[in-house]
């Protein structure tokens, strides 16, 4: 099944500026997730693996929409960044086994796949915002702007329901809704930044990079989120 993702990440990597090829790709990638997922049984998203491949097509799936709005219809830009990301983050799953083992009996509840899904969607929206934030610094288009904060708005709303069914699915899993773990607390300071910019545009056009630098910053923190704390410290969530 490798050749699929193999297939998937050149697609995105050396085609992605054509909607036709980005298509492509993340038709390609998601017939690997769903081989996968019926090999195993469940949905794929235990370990670095399959989590990176599952965060590369959030991205593309979740751009789709912007790919055809009539503001981003015709910037090669945006497709091109978008399959960058999505191939860049799918080439980094290659080098980590996948992990075909059973889930634990504390993973296998309906609430935990969707908490995870959920924060994967919520992960790509946000790095989608910050690369039209990119945009509008390099082109100061306002209608860019306007894109980062409704992809940040959606993203912030899939992590909020990420949040609240990881809380039922802790429940179930530990007795608790919350414990103090490294990334519970990173999701909760994620959580946090997002509500303060999403206000942040409410000042004015005076504020507009400012809120675009803003949208990248939440994304280099998404990241050490999802990557940093999962490999730099112990968790009930590492990998």
């Amino acid at each position: 099944m490798k050749w699929l993702l193999l297939g998937a990440i050149a697609l995105y990597l050396f085609g992605g500026h054509k909607r036709p090829l980005f298509c492509a790709a993340l038709a390609t990638e998601l017939a690997y997730l769903a081989l996968r997922g019926s090999a195993l049984g469940r949905l794929p998203l235990i370990g670095p693996h399959d989590t990176l491949v599952f965060f590369s097509a959030s991205i593309a799936l979740m751009a789709l929409p912007f790919c055809f709005s009539p503001i981003l219809r015709d910037s090669g830009r945006f497709s091109w960044g978008t399959g960058f990301l999505a191939g860049l983050f799918a080439l980094l799953a290659l080098p980590f086994p996948s992990f075909n083992m059973p889930l634990p009996p504390i993973l296998r509840t309906f609430w935990f796949e969707l908490h995870v899904a959920l924060a994967f969607f919520g992960y790509a929206l946000f790095g989608i915002g910050a690369l039209l934030g990119a945009m509008f610094l390099s082109g100061r288009e306002r209608s860019t702007l306007d894109l980062q904060y409704r992809a940040a708005l959606v993203g912030y709303s899939f992590f909020s329901a990420s949040m609240v069914s990881g809380g039922i699915w802790g429940y179930y899993a530990w007795g608790t809704y919350w414990l103090w773990t490294p990334k519970e607390l990173w999701t909760s300071i994620l959580w946090l930044f997002y509500s303060l910019w999403l206000h942040l545009r409410l000042k004015g056009t005076g504020w507009d990079r400012a809120v675009a630098w803003g949208g990248i910053i939440g994304f280099a923190v998404t990241l050490f989120t999802y990557l940093g704390v999962s490999m730099l410290m112990k968790s009930s969530h590492s990998f």
